[in-house]
């Protein structure tokens, strides 16, 4: 098998004999759908790919090719009317430099216009009977000829429009007077979908299909372009973009059998399934919980790795999604920001809506009231948070998808909370430690002297229980090392937080482990925050309450141990760890060794990962 990742050309894919998950049988619902569609996923989800499938399907240019990319596909066994009857005409508006002044993106955006007419005047040369008009400072000049000239021919026009909001989503992040000026009043991009309604009301645009990332620039357009029907939600399309579970599933057997696995390791293609559902699985696209769908970018990135070397990728996040903290950084940046992206941590009170917001621009989102869906739905849009369930009241439940997003989450808290340098080599050292020795104690160390009293509750909604935690999640995070999860499902309980081994990674001398927390205010134990400071470890752990939540948090670790060593076996090299924090002061904790490596008979291949 060959993979097209980095490549979105359905043509290409198609010709060169890369792997393709058909849904071309969607393109029948399309029609039936509407004349002017918007279908809005996160970044690096297939959408290009999908618009480059409607490009070909109804290019009449392309009419001679059909059979050859759609014959053996679900469509070309019995394709509509429309097919090959189009003038197509795309756009992609993250080819469109945001970077420099006002006048040189409004330059650029014309620019784009210019040089896609262009190209479709050389694409059509032999069926458009004339040169086209065009006018280096107005795109919507040679976008208005190719309209007619398209038509003067007996032929209407389709329009694909990719990434409509990318540009303007990099102005929205860095430069808000920008932004508005393009969107608003009389702005550029406004007029663009303004000139697109037009066009697009009986003289000579017959078809629209939009893609984005979020509503939000649409919904600023405002009376720009109201006529678009969005899909995004609707349960015919949820699966449009992105693979599902059987989908992957095959890959990975035809894989095991060109790899030999299939023979030799009747469990690999299991396994391989078992961790691409815990790394990119989840994402739920519509109201009802059901299936997750994959990242198709991640899963071919996977897939790559796994045909070339047999293994999974070290990195398991695509370096290109990477750029999505910007997005969770903008959140966070709103009224109310904050608090969503600490909810979307916490298993306990996830972030719950009552629908999700369909059209929404800027100022609705700072002028929000707490409670409204805006900065909810917007993650939901970006593929930060998805669909994870309903509540008594048939509210939408929200959580992180899967452990690739969640490393997002963690990486922004862990810039904000550790931003020095020598903080975080002292704290990446002392986690290393504990990956293989098993010892807290640097560890805690660290954190009481430099970090534990950032969260003094200022600006978190959180339990204080989960707040101990998720210091502790943003310190250990290793995805290289470790599958990581808070409030980790084992034998009907959950364990505050694990770190399993990944199965590639047990070769090295790492160490499993499972830790539980506790939280005593310093009500509970009686003292005020200078004189904890000042006693001995020693003395502190001799406290009543101390030691009956240490005692619970260790009866909690000894059951969630039997679950894991039943569900892992002999593979499994766990440690346990009872913390209690009080306050924000303090840290005490005992530790639980299992076996050693040697008692297990175990000697790893290499002492350092």
């Amino acid at each position: 098998m060959i993979f097209p990742y980095g490549t979105a050309d359905f043509n290409a894919i198609r010709s060169e004999g890369y792997y393709y998950a058909d849904r071309t049988e969607r393109i029948r619902t399309l029609e039936e759908a509407g004349k002017q569609l918007l279908l809005l996923r996160p970044r690096r989800f297939g959408k290009t790919a999908w618009l480059t499938t409607l490009e070909n399907y109804y290019d009449l240019a392309r009419a001679g090719e059909f059979d050859a990319l759609f014959g053996g596909l679900a469509i070309g066994r019995e394709p509509t009317k429309r097919r090959n009857s189009y003038f197509v005409l795309r756009w992609d508006f993250s080819m469109v430099d945001a970077s420099g002044s006002l006048a040189e993106i409004r330059q650029a955006l014309h620019n784009h216009l210019n040089a896609q007419v262009a190209d479709f005047e050389v694409r059509y040369a032999d069926r458009l009977g004339g040169t086209l008009q065009a006018h280096p400072s107005d795109g919507l000049v040679a976008f208005r000829s190719a309209v007619s000239a398209a038509r003067a021919q007996g032929h209407d026009l389709y329009l694909l429009i990719d990434e409509y909001d990318n540009f303007a989503n990099e102005l929205l992040h860095r430069r808000r007077a920008d932004y508005d000026a393009l969107v608003s009043g009389e702005g550029l991009l406004k007029t663009v979908f303004k000139a697109v309604k037009s066009l697009a009301s009986g003289a000579g645009i017959d078809r629209v299909f939009i893609t984005g990332v979020s509503p939000v620039v649409l919904a600023d357009v405002s009376s720009g372009y109201n006529v678009s029907e969005d899909i995004s939600l609707d349960a015919r399309f949820i699966d449009l973009c992105g693979f599902t579970e059987a989908e992957v599933a095959g890959v990975l057997d035809q894989l095991a059998t060109e790899l030999g696995r299939d023979s030799g390791d009747p469990g690999w293609s299991a396994r391989m399934l078992a961790t691409m559902r815990t790394w990119y699985n989840g994402y739920r696209f519509g109201y009802e919980p059901g299936p997750g769908l994959y990242n198709p970018t991640l899963a071919l990135y996977f897939f790559k790795h796994l045909a070339s070397s047999g293994q999974p990728p070290r990195e398991m996040l695509d370096s290109n999604l990477a750029m999505d903290r910007n997005r969770i950084d903008f959140v966070a940046r709103q009224p109310h920001g904050q608090e969503l992206i600490g909810a979307a941590l916490d298993p306990e009170h996830p972030p719950v809506i009552a629908s999700l917001a369909h059209r929404f621009g800027v100022e609705d989102m700072r002028r929000a009231p707490k409670d409204a869906p805006f900065l909810g739905s917007l993650l939901y849009f970006l593929g930060a948070l998805t669909l994870k369930d309903q509540d008594a009241m048939g509210r939408l439940v929200l959580g992180v998808p899967n452990l690739v997003i969640r490393k997002l989450y963690v990486e922004k808290f862990r810039d904000q909370l550790f931003p020095e340098y020598p903080e975080r080599e002292s704290l990446r050292a002392a986690a290393e430690n504990f990956y293989t020795n098993g010892d807290l104690g640097p560890l805690i160390e660290v954190l009481e002297t430099h970090h534990l009293r950032v969260f003094d509750n200022r600006d978190y909604r959180w339990s204080n229980e989960l707040t101990v935690k998720t210091v502790f999640l943003i310190a250990l995070f290793a995805d290289i090392f470790y599958v990581m999860d808070s409030e980790t499902a084992i034998a009907r309980g959950h364990a505050d937080l694990s770190l399993i081994v990944r199965e590639e990674m047990r070769r090295f001398a790492l160490l499993d482990h499972l830790l539980e927390f506790k939280y005593l205010s310093l009500p509970d134990i009686g003292c005020s925050a200078g004189p904890l400071r000042e006693r001995t470890r020693d003395e502190l752990a001799t406290l009543p309450q101390v030691t009956a939540a240490l005692d619970q948090a260790e009866a909690q670790l000894r059951h969630h141990r039997a679950g894991l060593e039943q569900a892992y076996g002999e593979r499994l090299r766990l440690h346990t760890h009872a913390v209690v924090a009080l306050g924000f002061e303090r840290l005490l904790w005992r530790s639980t060794p299992g076996a050693s490596l040697q008692q297990r008979g175990y000697e790893p291949d290499i002492a350092s990962p």
